[in-house]
């Protein structure tokens, strides 16, 4: 009983001690100037994690903007291939400028790469590639999007 006795005022001297620093319950005075370096240590990771959500932001974006100026592209080439055989390219390509234009002003280093391509002879493909822009350094990260579909043509009924 005396061991339990003991053990309880020793207990109660630590809390004692404790409580009044708002340092550590069980240890007196052993851990000044850990918040400090606690707080050198983690503030570069701290950084790096918030650099890296603006970076994936930024690359996503860009990704959304150029798979819509692709698509956009590809419509326009879809609607005006068969009408327009030597100018269809140039108006697809117009198009997609204007997506990228609107959707996404200075989201791209330099202008994106946009070709419109007739890879079969009833297919049209618009590919829009540009590079994002890196807030970490020695980061290069390119977006590549393309969309591809059938020729609108007007078939008459036979009959």
């Amino acid at each position: 009983m005396r061991a339990l006795g003991s053990l309880g005022s020793f207990l109660r001297r630590r809390l004692g001690q404790g409580a009044d620093r708002g340092g550590s319950v069980l240890r007196a005075g052993g851990d000044r100037g850990t918040s400090a370096i606690e707080f050198v240590v983690l503030t570069p990771v701290m950084f790096f994690m918030i650099f890296g959500a603006v970076q994936f932001a930024l690359y996503s974006f860009a990704e959304h903007v150029a798979k819509a100026a692709a698509q956009a592209g590809a419509r326009t080439a879809r609607a005006e291939a068969e009408a327009d055989p030597s100018g269809w390219a140039d108006s697809a390509e117009a198009k997609a400028y204007d997506y990228i234009r609107q959707l996404g002003p200075g989201l791209f280093e330099s202008p994106p790469d946009v070709e419109a391509s007739q890879p079969a002879e009833f297919t049209v493909r618009v590919e829009v590639s540009g590079r994002v822009p890196s807030i970490v350094p020695g980061m290069n990260l390119t977006v590549t999007a393309a969309s591809e579909g059938p020729v609108e043509r007007f078939v008459p009924d036979e009959g």
